[in-house]
């Protein structure tokens, strides 16, 4: 069973349709890359994994998202739950204004975790997942907002580990770091995706190439063309995606 199945998704923003009928399966424990030009909806998809596109007027949505066997799409769904499952780290580094450990530990305190022994384990397991502990084990309760670029995202990949999700979104997560912070983002998530499934963004089709195991391909709100990273970027089957990944638009 696919971690996530989305079928015939539609999508408006008043008028404006942003998705047009996409249908895509992401396997679990697989990192699934979804790449196109700016405005293409790939961003807007990924916010319909956990229904951020709920916080935006007159959004209106229409098809199947299921997650394992929910349908996340259906009224009345747990929105708390949903998000505890599938959770998001954005293009810019955003660490909550308070200490390292409560940055971490905030997530399980609103979800009811009250033992400070507990909230210790969680804090320490999560940033070792994040492979920051050893780097703040020794500054824990002092402000997040002191880290540089790359620790900051990865705090807030510890951020959304601490919840013990099922599915990590990941929007453009490196887009705004240097080229060796992106190293570290790329080769944690090799490592996360042995344990979770991932969804990324990416503008960089070369790091779509080296971390993902499937591609997506969208454009003008369609998705034209999903297949395993390899044959997508090697031997593409639309004349559409030939063109973007060989930079003739773009």
């Amino acid at each position: 069973m696919p971690a996530i199945s989305v079928t015939n998704l539609n999508l408006w923003y008043g008028s404006f349709q942003a998705l047009k009928n996409v249908s895509l399966d992401m396997q679990e424990r697989q990192i699934t890359a979804l790449i196109g030009p700016s405005g293409c909806g790939k961003s807007t998809f990924l916010k319909c994994l956990n229904r951020m596109n709920d916080l935006v007027g007159g959004c209106r949505v229409e098809g199947s998202i299921r997650i394992g066997e929910t349908e996340i799409n259906q009224p009345g769904g747990d929105l708390s739950d949903l998000r505890r499952r599938v959770g998001m780290v954005f293009q810019k580094p955003n660490p909550f204004a308070m200490s390292i450990y409560e940055n971490v530990a905030y997530g399980p305190m609103v979800h009811g975790e009250k033992d400070p022994h507990v909230l210790n384990g969680i804090v320490e397991q999560s940033l070792r997942k994040a492979a920051l502990f050893d780097e703040v084990k020794d500054r824990l309760h002092k402000p997040a907002l002191g880290l540089s670029g790359g620790q900051a995202q990865r705090l807030c990949i510890a951020r959304a580990l601490a919840v013990q999700p099922e599915i990590l979104l990941m929007d453009e997560p490196t887009s705004a770091l240097d080229p060796i912070a992106t190293a570290k983002i790329e080769e944690l998530s090799l490592q996360l995706a042995k344990e979770y499934s991932i969804v990324i963004v990416t503008h960089n089709m070369q790091q779509a190439m080296r971390i993902s195991d499937r591609t997506a391909f969208f454009l003008l709100g369609e998705l034209i063309e999903a297949n395993d990273t390899e044959t997508l970027f090697s031997h593409p089957a639309c004349r559409k995606t030939e063109e973007y990944i060989t930079g003739r638009f773009g």
